[in-house]
C-alpha cells in the first residue's frame, strides 16, 4: 500500500539574529537552526555541522565531488553551500518551510546552482529515484528542537533506498537525549549492523550518526590519508578531519537490519579506536 503523505502542520516564523560576526537562523524560538560567519560564508561555523561532513571519510578522496548530494532540511545552508560550492557536487536541498528558503536566498548565500525543493522530506524520498544519492545529510528539527521531525524506521529505510551502493548518510541527533538510543536503533535496523557509526556528542549535545549502504569504514592507514586530504583541502573552512578519527565509534548493541548484498563487512568494535 502506498504511504499516505503526512498532514501539513503550521510552519513557525523565521527570524535572524547576529552576534560577534555570526548570523543565526531561528524558527520561532531562541534555538539556533543554523549559522553563517558573515565575513566568511563558506566556513562551516557550527561544530555539529562540521561533524556531519565526517561522512566524507567513507568516500574515496579521488572521487570527491562525484555523484549527487542531498540535504533534507536547509537550516542556514552550510551543508548546501559546502556541497555545491566546495565539493562541486550536483546538489539538491529539500526544505518544508518557504520562509527558510527565502531567508537563505536573502541572507545566507544560497547557491544558485543548487536545486531547491520546497516540500516535505518524506514525500520527496517516496518519489526519489532509488540508488541515486551518494551523500545524504538529514537535519530535520522543528522550532522546539527536541527530536527529529522524521525519525521512523520507514523513514530511515527510505533514506537507505535512495543511497547508491557505497553512499553514506549523516544524521543530526541529540546524543544526550533519551530519544537518541531509539533513533540510532531505528537507523541500525534500516541499514544493518556494521553499517552505522556515531561521533562523540558536541558540547551542546548534538551527536552525528553516519550510516552507509554497502560500505565499510576504511582501515586505519586509509582513514588517516583521507582525513589528511580533507584537512588539506578544507581545513581553512572549519573541517578538523583528523580530530574526527578520535570521535568515531561503531554503534553497538543494535538489532540486525536487512542483509547487504555485495557489500563488505563492517569495521567491528576495534577499527575506529585504532584510528585515533
Amino acid at each position: 500500500m502506498k504511504p499516505v503523505p503526512r498532514s501539513p502542520a503550521p510552519l513557525p516564523p523565521v527570524s535572524i539574529s547576529e552576534h560577534d560576526g555570526v548570523r543565526y537562523l531561528h524558527l520561532g524560538s531562541v534555538w539556533v537552526q543554523g549559522a553563517m560567519r558573515i565575513a566568511a560564508p563558506q566556513t562551516v561555523e557550527l561544530d555539529y555541522v562540521q561533524r556531519m561532513l565526517a561522512a566524507l571519510l567513507w568516500l574515496p578522496g579521488d572521487s570527491l565531488g562525484q555523484g549527487q548530494a542531498v540535504q533534507l532540511g536547509l537550516g542556514a545552508g552550510a551543508l548546501t553551500r559546502f556541497c555545491a560550492r566546495q565539493l562541486r557536487m550536483a546538489t539538491t536541498v529539500v526544505e518544508l518551510n518557504p520562509q527558510v528558503v527565502a531567508a537563505n536566498a536573502a541572507k545566507f548565500h544560497l547557491p544558485r546552482e543548487a536545486e531547491v525543493v520546497v516540500g516535505d522530506a518524506a514525500d520527496w524520498l517516496m518519489q526519489a529515484q532509488a540508488a541515486s544519492v551518494r551523500l545524504l545529510h538529514v537535519d530535520l528539527y522543528d522550532e522546539e528542537a527536541a527530536a527529529p521531525v522524521l525519525d521512523s524506521l520507514d523513514f530511515y529505510r527510505a533514506c537507505r533506498r535512495v543511497l547508491e551502493p557505497g553512499g553514506v548518510m549523516a544524521v543530526n541527533l541529540f546524543g544526550r537525549a533519551a530519544s537518541f538510543e531509539a533513533s540510532s536503533r531505528r537507523i541500525a535496523a534500516a541499514f544493518g549492523v556494521g553499517r552505522v557509526w556515531r561521533l562523540r556528542p558536541t558540547r551542546e549535545g548534538n551527536s552525528v550518526v553516519v550510516a552507509g549502504r554497502q560500505v565499510a569504514l576504511p582501515g586505519r592507514v586509509e582513514l588517516q590519508a583521507r582525513a589528511a586530504l580533507l584537512e588539506q583541502r578544507f581545513g581553512r573552512l572549519g573541517l578538523p578531519a583528523r580530530k574526527w578519527l578520535r570521535m568515531l565509534r561503531p554503534l553497538q548493541s543494535v538489532p540486525a537490519g536487512p542483509p547487504e548484498n555485495g557489500g563488505s563487512g563492517g569495521s567491528g568494535g576495534s577499527g575506529i579506536g585504532d584510528s585515533a
